[in-house]
């Protein structure tokens, strides 16, 4: 039994070494569009049939918020751009 527990151990090793990710890391699903669609358009507040003018206000609105200036973060920026440009992104894909 403590054989085949080393045995493991020593092929996680050799995984992780090989592809940067431990084998239980592969088990869990990656995040689909349809998933990042969604948090984008929690993060900025905007329903499913947003046009394009609700959601830059949206994200003007959330910039305000979130600006290093105002005591955000770059990351928060970074984040809120990134919600826009894929819902926008989606919006443009739709019509």
């Amino acid at each position: 039994m403590i054989k085949l527990l080393i045995v493991a151990a020593l092929l996680s090793l050799i995984v992780r070494l090989a592809t940067q990710r431990w084998p239980w890391q592969f088990l869990s699903a990656r995040p689909t569009r349809a998933q990042a669609v969604f948090r984008a358009r929690k993060l900025l507040g905007v329903r499913h049939e947003a046009s394009h003018n609700e959601i830059v206000e949206a994200h003007r609105r959330l910039i305000a918020m979130v600006h290093p200036d105002r005591g955000g973060t770059n990351e928060q920026v970074h984040e809120a751009n990134a919600a826009r440009d894929l819902l926008l992104d989606d919006l443009a894909d739709g019509q």
